[in-house]
């Protein structure tokens, strides 16, 4: 009884507070807030602006920054601190103030301890002591030693556990981590070549808010919103290269989820004789992007190569005396000489009006980050008929469907069969680790099978290599993780839109009868050039089979 009543008392305390402060408020003719009761988007950055010290004297918090806009809770405006506070920074900002209680203002105060965590400015990138990571990259060679780095972790310092995922992913390869709660513990899995595999799957709760408070502080998010989805980055300072992390924060059932990718710039330096193609699909790729015009699209899902693919090319084309501008959504990798720009909604720079503007750039080579509807799709392929290179991206399964794809989106068919000139379709396969791989028995019934599908291969494509042929299946040593793969390379099928796919096209064809079409071109299909590449002993059979569905050859 005496506990109810308690609360019962505590109850109108605080509701005598909060009516104080409102009508503070009105005398003042200010507005009132309530920090606890509405979600109020604090910001390290706006708290940034007046020490944790000298809010305190003055009784008030900086909530938010919006351009020069900067909105103060205080407890009394008129009091002789806060005026001070106040008045200094007018020199900087647009002030605008509302009245809280002094019940608000602990609340607000609270988030200070994340301004300045463990005596590190915040700057939008986080220093990694390299040392450090040198160390932690030397212990960290397996999933297993991560999990047991993090397992083993007893510094107070979230920043430190944040160092050992961060570097135990790039030491690993890993190209995203995804933190994932659940009712009791929250784990950690890693992205590597492909597929997700678990570092950690018994992280307590108290650390992982931890972790995600830090990641969200320096990725730039609101701390005390957790009912919204958050996007945000940093950078990481590595041996002289900037590492960016891309986050995306979204609510679940058990609190936050997580998903850092990383951008690491080395990853990207890959020429494009190095993506993986045959000799001859290489030659007719050089060929297409040396001419001064047309549209050559490269198609897949989301994580299939395709900005790697595109980059390639823009560097292989770019000399001085040729502008190359790009839109992109985001700009996922830095390049030289080249003028990125990035989509942004809030500016109405789309990438319909933003490849309108390009063009008045005179630009000889243009990347279009991705085609998403009818408005790009006509600018695009206008542009490759006006004496431009345009490069982009499309999601279809395949090459052909490119084709049905555009015209369902608007495209006419009169102007698509001229303005396109190659289509690409590419997945990642993983590669075999080439210290663990191990010879798979290839009996006669197999051999026999090999050779019908060698001869049944268009005449372009070089089969003398693949006489002697080895088959390979994965083992799994430390060097790969166990995992049997380590790596990945491109499998690939190109469409060239000839003369007679430019009469096909502008009859509105039906997918079947584009492959029809391609079957007669000779396209080697992304499953046959996969079935190559195991014939060279580069991946295996349940590799291909994974990615580009049942291999009914075999």
């Amino acid at each position: 009884m005496a506990g109810e009543l308690d609360q019962q008392f505590a109850k109108q305390r605080r509701e005598a507070e909060e009516s104080d402060a409102k009508r503070r408020a009105d005398t003042l003719g200010l507005p009132y807030l309530n920090l606890i009761s509405v979600k109020v988007p604090t910001e390290i950055k706006a708290m940034a602006t007046v020490s944790e010290d000298n809010a305190k004297k003055a009784l008030l918090v900086p909530l938010q920054i919006l351009r020069k806009k900067l909105t103060i809770a205080a407890y009394d405006p008129n009091g002789d601190e806060a005026k001070k506070v106040i008045e200094d920074l007018k020199n900087k900002y647009e002030v605008l103030v509302v009245v809280v209680s002094k019940t608000s203002l602990e609340h607000g105060w609270s988030y200070y301890k994340y301004v300045v965590p463990e005596g590190k400015e915040i700057s939008g990138s986080v220093q990694i002591n390299e040392e450090n990571l040198k160390n932690l990259q030397l212990k960290i060679k397996s999933l297993e030693d991560l999990g047991n780095e993090i397992k083993n972790f007893k510094s107070p310092y979230t920043s430190e556990i944040l160092e050992i995922v961060l570097a135990g992913a790039m030491a690993l390869r890993a190209s995203d981590i995804h933190l994932e709660p659940s009712q009791e513990v929250s784990a950690i899995r890693l992205r590597i070549d492909g597929l997700l595999h678990s570092a950690f799957d018994k992280f307590d709760s108290v650390k992982y808010i931890s972790l995600i408070t830090r990641i969200k502080l320096l990725s730039g998010m609101k701390l005390n919103i957790h009912d919204e989805p958050q996007d945000g980055r940093f950078t990481i300072k590595l041996m002289g290269v900037d590492v960016e992390i891309r986050t995306s924060v979204i609510p679940s059932e058990y609190g936050e989820t997580v998903v850092m990718r990383i951008l690491d710039p080395r990853a990207l330096k890959v020429s494009l004789e190095d993506l993986g193609w045959r000799a001859d699909d290489l030659e007719i790729v050089q060929n297409e992007i040396k001419k001064p015009n047309g549209l050559i699209l490269n198609t897949g899902p989301t994580g299939s190569g395709k900005t790697t693919t595109l980059y390639a090319f823009l560097r292989h084309v770019s000399r001085p005396e040729i502008k190359i501008i790009t839109i992109e959504d985001p700009i996922e990798y830095h390049l030289p000489n080249i003028s990125q720009t990035q989509v942004d909604a809030g500016a109405n720079y789309t990438f319909a009006s933003g490849l309108r503007s390009i063009l008045r750039q005179d630009p000889d080579v243009v990347l279009v980050g991705e085609i998403r509807d009818k408005e790009t799709a006509e600018i695009a392929l206008n542009a490759s008929l006006t004496g431009h290179l345009v490069l982009s991206t499309l999601h279809t399964n395949d090459a052909v469907g490119a084709i049905p794809r555009l015209i369902d989106l608007g495209a006419k068919t009169q102007v698509l069969g001229p303005g396109l000139s190659l289509v690409i379709a590419q997945r990642l396969l993983r590669v075999l680790c080439a210290d663990c791989k191990v010879v798979k028995k290839v009996d006669g019934n197999m051999s026999e099978k090999i050779k019908s599908f060698l001869g049944g291969l268009p005449k372009r494509v070089d089969t003398d290599s693949y006489k002697d042929v080895k088959l390979f299946e994965p083992k799994g040593c430390a060097k790969c993780n166990n995992l049997g793969y380590r790596g990945r390379t491109s499998v690939f099928e190109l469409f060239v839109i000839d003369e007679k796919a430019e009469e096909i096209i502008y009859e509105n064809p039906t997918e079947i009868k584009l492959k029809k079409l391609v079957e007669e071109q000779g396209m080697v299909t992304m499953q046959e050039d996969g079935i190559l590449k195991v014939l060279q002993g580069i991946t295996s059979l349940a590799e291909v089979e994974r990615l580009t569905g049942k291999i009914e050859l075999f």
